[in-house]
């Protein structure tokens, strides 16, 4: 099969965007399947680099646009297209006599837009492209979600019909699996994590429904609990400076371990030396913290809210993500009772690997071509 990716706009660097398309290149190749990938490029992007932000970001709007000017060729040696990442439903308009698929992640964007989440506004420019997206889903083929939370939003607030709308969960991308203690302490040592210190962690960026400062305000109510001492490491994206303030305001800079960027390596003895890895999201699409940890034997403590809790299974410990005195005791209860987790989270993290991920989608493919032309399904 000879499957065209569209993948992302580079400069928008959504890492975890790049890192989905980046597995459906490697595993659609290993199975033997020809690939591609196409991406906008960036012209007017790059060439106005000294622009104001606002600028680049509209030079960035126009690089898309352009994008079937570039692909007009591509399209004729593609037995199917897929649309690696829902923000790119817009050119869906193009593959009306071509077999596609869409991959939809979250619809969070398009709910601010409509005003589902008190307190965060989206700007009329946002509120546009979120319109654009949608009537592109309107015209997919075949769209994937990511989880069965993300699907009950799209057959909410788009004119798909159900039946044109799957389930297809993201699977690990990266060989995640407990580290040898040894080389975990060798490289937590490295990342400046007090020897044999317990700590909790959380690994995330600063979307407001990734909910750091509710992470900092947990970790705070915890502190006031225990006896036990205790570090947080928050690793990701900086942190902000109202989390910076909170760390101040409570006294816990001494506590409180700030890890940027981390690579896959460092994050997997992170994982394999935690005590417990801290999720409490707001909203999510998915959720790759929760199995990335399970599958490394780290226990997780996640938000009692679809699709955390059904991620996590039946292996995770689930709290009240805007509640931290209530997340706190539950946390506290759960202390003794975290090692009998990790052997649950290693079954649970084998749901969603990417092989499976990959024929799930190979079928998907099969079907986009079948119903274009022939044997189309009943």
């Amino acid at each position: 099969m000879k499957v065209l990716l569209l993948a992302n706009y580079q400069p928008d660097a959504i890492q975890s965007m790049d890192l989905f398309a980046s597995m459906l290149e490697i595993y659609l190749t290993k199975l033997g399947h020809k690939v591609r990938v196409i991406r906008p490029k960036p012209w007017f992007g790059t060439m106005f680099k000294s622009s104001p932000k606002v600028l680049i970001k509209w030079f960035g709007y126009i690089d898309k646009l352009i994008l079937p000017l570039q692909f007009s060729q591509t399209l004729s040696w593609a037995d199917v297209v897929h649309i690696c990442d829902h923000g790119n439903a817009i050119y869906t308009k193009y593959l009306q006599n071509t077999p596609h698929v869409v991959t939809c992640h979250d619809l969070l964007a398009v709910r601010c837009g409509l005003g589902e989440f008190p307190g965060y506004q989206t700007g009329w420019t946002g509120k546009l492209l979120q319109k654009m997206m949608i009537r592109g889903l309107n015209k997919a083929q075949k769209v994937a979600c990511v989880s069965k939370q993300t699907k009950s939003d799209l057959i909410r607030l788009s004119s798909l019909h159900e039946n044109d709308i799957t389930v297809i969960s993201v699977g690990l991308n990266y060989l995640y699996k407990p580290m040898a203690q040894a080389d975990a302490k060798q490289r937590l040592a490295a990342l400046g994590i007090p020897l044999d210190c317990r700590f909790i962690l959380h690994v995330g960026a600063n979307h407001w429904y990734k909910n750091r400062l509710g992470v900092l305000s947990i970790f705070q109510a915890l502190m006031c609990k225990l006896q036990q001492p205790f570090y947080l490491v928050m690793a990701g994206k900086p942190m902000t400076d109202e989390m910076y303030q909170f760390i101040k305001t409570h006294n816990l800079a001494e506590k409180v371990i700030e890890l940027v960027e981390v690579d896959n390596e460092n994050l997997r003895s992170l994982y394999s030396a935690a005590t417990a890895l801290l999720f409490p999201s707001l909203q999510e699409g998915f959720g790759w913290p929760i199995i990335e940890a399970q599958a490394c034997g780290c226990p997780v403590i996640t938000s009692n809210r679809q699709p955390m809790n059904d991620v996590g299974g039946e292996a995770a410990i689930y709290i009240e993500p805007d509640n931290p005195q209530s997340a706190a005791e539950k946390i506290i209860c759960h202390l003794d009772t975290l090692e009998t987790l990790k052997s649950k989270g290693f079954i649970n993290s084998q749901r969603f690997t990417a092989e499976k991920m990959i024929d799930e989608y190979v079928e998907l493919y099969q079907q986009a071509i079948d119903e274009k032309f022939g044997n189309p399904a009943v």
